[in-house]
């Protein structure tokens, strides 16, 4: 990851008041409109000429440095709206549960967020085709001494601590699942007023012992909270795709057009080297 977005990410990290930042993102996105109706496809979006778009603010994501609006998944939406002549309204949500509400409601038309193609979201979503490669891992701190009783050495330790994730996120039943297979509990707290970014400087300052994340939002800060450690997998390597109704697959398959073709292009891999390398 470049300096200058690590210099971004501990900039957001260090902010005491993170819904400052996402009203500051407002300054530089059209307001979502908040009336509950249904979900719209993709000819109801073209009359509009706007596409409503929930995601969440992270410095891989979506983010605002200044005057300047990036992401890697606003990088992608607005490159795929161009290309249809439409205009973006971008919502930052940071709660997982908000964001798929928001889409059973018609306030937003695309999740343009990483979701793991699981039974239970290919049953209730449209996913598109895969955006991007990754896993959960679990952030600790760096071990201490040989018998530092906190610290994870594999997954078999994770039996009866508790790890804390953003409230309703997928790596929940991942989790379970885990627990299952190591043949113990593994309790979980799910934060709802913090992003997954927030939870991890918690971790290097004390204040909770476990997070688990998405290991490109781990891996862009490290460098930024030298304490912290990111080697114990939770998952294992996996396709995240973004998200739309189940009333909505003319959109899905534009979306999934686009992406086949734009997937293969120099400009894609320029945004995915900015993000990922």
């Amino acid at each position: 990851m470049e300096s200058k977005v690590k210099s971004k990410v501990y900039k957001y990290l260090l902010s005491v008041m993170s819904i400052s930042a996402i009203i500051f993102v407002f300054r530089y996105c059209s307001k979502q409109e908040t009336a509950i109706g249904h979900p719209r496809d993709y000819d109801v979006i073209v009359k509009e000429g706007v596409l409503r778009v929930a995601t969440e603010y992270n410095s891989i994501s979506f983010y605002v440095d200044g005057d300047t609006v990036s992401g890697f998944n606003y990088e992608l939406i607005q490159a795929f709206a161009h290309d249809k002549g439409l205009k973006v309204e971008i919502t930052p949500e940071m709660s997982f549960d908000e964001r798929l509400k928001g889409l059973s409601e018609g306030r937003y038309d695309v999740i343009a967020q990483g979701i793991l193609a699981t039974s239970e979201f290919k049953d209730s979503l449209l996913l598109t085709s895969p955006i991007i490669l990754n896993k959960q891992i679990l952030v600790q701190r760096k071990e201490v001494g040989e018998n530092d009783s906190l610290y994870i050495k594999n997954q078999l330790d994770l039996a009866g601590r508790t790890l804390h994730v953003v409230k309703g996120s997928p790596s929940i039943l991942r989790i379970r699942n885990l627990g299952n297979e190591i043949g113990d509990t593994i309790y979980i707290k799910e934060i709802e007023k913090y992003g997954p970014e927030q939870l991890i400087s918690m971790v290097a300052h004390g204040d909770i012992d476990y997070v688990v994340c998405d290991e490109s939002i781990a891996e862009a800060i490290v460098d930024s909270l030298p304490q912290i450690d990111i080697n114990t997998d939770i998952s294992f390597t996996q396709f995240y795709s973004w998200a739309v109704s189940k009333q909505s697959p003319v959109l899905l398959d534009s979306l999934n057009t686009w992406l086949d073709k734009f997937q293969k292009g120099k400009e894609y891999q320029e945004i995915y080297r900015k993000y990922y390398e």
